[in-house]
């Protein structure tokens, strides 16, 4: 039989990235925190975590994640039914991964009606669309929105659409590097701007123009910050079309090479079991993302 508060010492070491913090959420102290993982570890047989910065799942601690993830959201349902089990009363949480210019973009207003509704808070934990799905596999998420098809195991995955980008800069850096009109060779040897080590996309961009290999960057952790980078003139970079309309009507970025766009596909991981109410956040989402998403 499981015991749930050593679980969710478990869940909360993970999900706040160290024990201090878990101990605040838990209102325990750091040492008692500490002890719950022991005596879980005790019972399991084997470590639960890799005591890092941050901690890490171990494999047996993947898959109690998960498991304490699937029955948070059960329990939804069943006090939805009885509602003299809601103790508090408070709103559900939902932890979901997803990809920084999704919520950049158009996650915000696709949910904003349904969190209200349904009573719902969000804890986004935001990765590269590449690789937003070790977090499901880590069991730290309900949900992972990212450009992989293929599910982990015990998940689903819906195709949603996807998202369009276009490689833009300002006019004074196609003044400066390209005064005599696009030519695709020297667009490596010209400085670009990358989200993270994680992000391919400007590296597929170049491969589409047939050139391979590595090129000058800047790295940029912030969908909003990449924007103000290009704007400023320091370099080239793809961009989500919903995100520089403003700045491609007003002319302070262009298209380094006309209609040369990207599709990245985005699609919603879901664990099987997820109750209620990550069920109606996927019908939700599948009913609405082509509002603002192109059709795979």
């Amino acid at each position: 039989m499981f015991d749930y508060k050593l679980l969710s010492a478990l869940a909360a070491v993970i999900e706040q990235a160290g024990f201090e913090r878990a101990a605040q959420v838990l209102g325990l102290s750091q040492s008692a925190v500490s002890q719950r993982i022991k005596l879980l570890e005790a019972r399991v047989g084997q470590p639960v975590l890799i005591r890092a910065l941050p901690p890490e799942p171990t494999e047996v601690g993947r898959q109690l994640l998960n498991h304490v993830q699937q029955v948070r959201l059960l329990e939804r349902d069943l006090q939805r039914q009885v509602p003299a089990l809601d103790e508090h009363g408070l709103p559900e949480r939902l932890r979901i991964a997803l990809n920084a210019d999704s919520l950049a973009t158009w996650w915000a207003e696709a949910v904003g009606a349904f969190s209200v509704e349904q009573r719902v808070l969000f804890d986004l934990v935001v990765e590269d669309q590449e690789v937003g799905l070790k977090r499901m596999r880590a069991g730290e998420v309900a949900a992972s929105l990212c450009s992989s098809e293929r599910p982990v195991a015990g998940a689903r995955s819906l195709a949603l659409g996807a998202m369009r980008y276009r490689a833009l800069a300002s006019p004074d850096f196609m003044a400066r590097h390209f005064a005599q009109g696009f030519e695709a060779e020297r667009l490596a040897r010209t400085p670009g701007i990358v989200f993270g080590p994680d992000d391919f996309l400007q590296h597929r961009y170049l491969a589409s123009l047939g050139i391979e290999g590595g090129f000058l960057h800047h790295l940029c952790p912030s969908s909003e910050g990449f924007l103000r980078l290009l704007e400023a003139g320091m370099g080239w970079g793809l961009v989500p079309e919903l995100q520089a309309s403003a700045q491609l009507a007003q002319g302070a970025l262009v298209e380094i090479c006309a209609d040369t766009p990207i599709d990245v596909p985005l699609y919603w991981h879901h664990w099987r079991t997820g109750g209620q109410l990550l069920g109606q956040l996927t019908e939700h989402l599948r009913r609405s993302a082509s509002v603002w998403l192109v059709p795979l």
